[in-house]
């Protein structure tokens, strides 16, 4: 029962996030790359206030796999190097912290790019 309560909480954590993305692309003007700007930016900010960690114990997987969690995960990573290096941390701390994800990302990317052929729209 544990365990589904964990999903539970990942699935409606997860699912607002999306739900309020989807409502901003269908409620504003706002193009979906401004809108994921602004879930990285948000994530950076609420995580480098202290906030965003409250929506991670809570949503667990719901909270850190989206764009916001993304941004959390950079706030993290510099508030760590920063304490640890000084100020050059503030510029390799987000980096170093999703420099898996980022590379996944190119990796993956890249072999999808190579498997299928695009085209243009008519």
């Amino acid at each position: 029962m544990d365990i589904f309560l964990e999903y539970a909480k990942a699935f409606l954590c997860g699912g607002l996030l999306c739900l309020l993305g989807q409502l901003l692309i269908d409620k504003t003007s706002l193009t979906p790359a401004r809108i994921l700007v602004a879930y990285v930016v948000s994530g950076v900010v609420l995580g480098g206030l202290g906030l965003y960690k409250y929506v991670v114990e809570f949503g667990g997987a719901g909270a850190t796999v989206p764009l916001t969690g993304f941004g959390y995960l950079l706030a993290k990573g510099v508030q760590k190097a920063v304490s640890e290096h000084g100020v050059l941390g503030a510029l390799t701390g987000g980096v170093t912290a999703a420099a898996g994800g980022i590379t996944a990302a190119i990796f993956f990317g890249y072999l999808v790019a190579l498997i299928f052929k695009p085209k243009s729209k008519s």
